[in-house]
């Protein structure tokens, strides 16, 4: 399951990062999205959501949260 089909105000843990796209893989760690952590859906959006990682918020796109699965 993937970020994309999640309940906003839950808490979940990041099992996996999916993409061959190096550079997304790349972009995600640096956000502190990486397999283990947890990951709080803050709010849906129709292009995207907004997460909260750590003690930072971001708004991610719809192939982000794909790449993010749970």
């Amino acid at each position: 399951m993937n970020l994309n089909s999640v309940n906003a105000g839950e808490t979940y843990l990041i099992k996996d990062i999916q993409t061959e796209d190096e550079e997304m893989k790349s972009f995600l760690f640096s956000l502190g999205c990486y397999s283990g952590e947890p990951i709080t859906v803050v709010s849906q959006r129709k292009g995207g959501c907004v997460v909260s990682i750590k003690d930072g918020r971001y708004n991610i796109d719809n192939g982000l949260a794909q790449a993010i699965l749970i």
